[in-house]
């Protein structure tokens, strides 16, 4: 397998990303790809690479890469707007088109949490995606956010968003607030987040109330039918704390067909998402079943 460092521009600014390429390409073979898309704070050396590495042996193209804002990629440092997220996909989708050993025709989408709201937001809208896959997506910002918080720190958040808006309506600028006042973390959500995911560079910095104001009004289940007839999969554990079940439930009420959705008994949010985990190993097949043959072949 061959890891390719790659760059390219969404709104003008220049993305980081890395391509994962399966061993055994012959000159001018072309493959099927996938965009792996991030959740939360947009990093692509998390779950992104996680799901490549399960994919590039079967034969797919893969992309990888940080959203505007995070990791090595330019854009304002704290904005995390999943609305720009959905234009910064786009951009992947538009790079891999250029792409030699890339087949412009097979283009998918996995999206993790909110990455797969960005996902299905995204291929509404764009008819070159395939297909879809979304993992534990959200629905509704404003109603996976309340899910999240107590009536106490919903209140709060809810008014510190609101004097937020004034405040920029007068400097210009949004305050910073730790990641996960906006997103609360349940118990065994943050277990994982504290021993895996703060290993890595970046992740758990600042974001600006401006962004959470931007995510109570992200909603992918409005635009979720406009991707019939093309395939969608949502995949959800059944013990999601963080992420309501009720999220993947919502999408596959109001999507169009083929649609099919996969529930994973006795599961939660993240803390499965470990490269050996049987259960990450199950939806890692479950996806390759959906998105079809890596080879490209029919």
């Amino acid at each position: 397998m061959e890891r390719r460092p790659v760059t390219f521009f969404s709104d003008g600014l220049r993305l980081d990303g890395e391509l994962h390429l399966p061993s055994g390409l012959e000159p001018g073979e072309r493959r099927p790809a996938v965009i792996t898309c991030s959740g939360y704070q947009g990093l692509k050396a998390i779950h992104p690479e996680r799901f490549a590495r399960a994919l590039t042996p079967d034969g797919y193209v893969c992309l990888a890469f940080d959203y505007r804002g995070f990791g090595q990629s330019e854009g304002t440092r704290g904005r995390l707007v999943p609305q720009e997220q959905c234009e910064d996909l786009r951009a992947g989708i538009s790079f891999l088109e250029t792409v030699p050993e890339v087949d412009p025709e097979a283009i998918s989408l996995i999206g993790w949490a909110l990455g797969g709201g960005v996902a299905i937001a995204a291929a509404a809208d764009d008819d070159r995606v395939r297909s879809v896959v979304a993992i534990n997506p959200i629905g509704d910002g404003r109603r996976s956010t309340r899910f999240m918080h107590d009536d106490d720190s919903w209140r709060r958040l809810l008014e510190r968003v609101h004097a937020d808006r004034r405040s920029r309506a007068l400097d210009g600028a949004s305050e910073l607030v730790h990641p996960f006042e906006i997103v609360r973390l349940d118990r065994v959500t943050k277990t994982y987040v504290d021993e895996e995911l703060y290993r890595e560079d970046g992740f758990g910095n600042e974001v600006t109330l401006e962004s959470a104001d931007f995510l109570l009004r992200f909603r992918p289940a409005d635009v979720v039918a406009r991707i019939a007839p093309r395939p969608l999969l949502l995949i959800h554990g059944l013990e999601n704390r963080l992420h309501s079940p009720a999220e993947s439930h919502d999408l596959f009420a109001r999507a169009g067909e083929p649609k099919r959705l996969e529930l994973l008994d006795g599961s939660g949010h993240t803390e499965w998402a470990l490269d050996e985990h049987p259960t990450f190993r199950q939806v890692a097949a479950l996806v390759r079943e959906f998105i079809g043959d890596g080879s490209g072949k029919t």
